[in-house]
């Protein structure tokens, strides 16, 4: 009876709630510390950060969502379809996250840290690819065993005879 009253209340349970509380208090703990050390060089990169997501990166992943919608739309409408685009889009966030923060190892610009990971630098740009790549593999392989695990629950169907026309008298 409280649980279906916090629930109706807050939209979801107790454990979805400690865990947004825990994390609010990790990123106040983060900012605390961040601006005690440069208050100015952190107020800059989250404004930057906000304007450059609104103002280029949102209208760019947008339309390369909406592109990617209609050029790759399915025309057979017999058998029922997954929501493909969701295939695309995890593999093709998770690169965009790594190339986020590795960008300037894999684009070769670290010249102020140079041996910051003792790697060559040549190598990351080749394995960013490698690791985009298995994303969109493995992506591709769930969409297919999931296309492979519909049609054949499409067919199962088409075999069971319809409610009401037994065979037996």
């Amino acid at each position: 009876m409280i649980m279906a009253r916090f629930v109706r209340w807050y939209g979801s349970g107790p454990l979805h709630l400690l865990v947004l509380v825990a994390s609010f208090a990790l990123t106040g703990y983060a900012l605390v510390r961040l601006f005690a050390v440069r208050p100015l060089a952190v107020a800059i990169w989250f404004v930057g950060a906000a304007i450059v997501h609104d103002l280029i990166l949102l209208p760019l992943y947008s339309l390369a969502d909406l592109s990617a919608q209609a050029v790759l739309r399915h025309r057979a409408t017999h058998i029922p379809q997954p929501p493909w685009i969701n295939y695309l889009r995890v593999p093709a966030f998770l690169s965009g996250v790594l190339l986020l923060v590795w960008f300037p190892l894999i684009l070769d610009l670290a010249i102020p840290y140079p041996d910051a990971a003792r790697l060559s630098e040549g190598v990351y740009l080749g394995r960013w690819l490698a690791i985009t790549a298995v994303l969109f593999g493995a992506s591709a392989l769930a969409f297919a065993l999931e296309l492979r695990r519909l049609r054949r629950a499409a067919r199962a169907d088409e075999k069971r005879p319809a409610p009401g026309h037994d065979t037996a008298p």
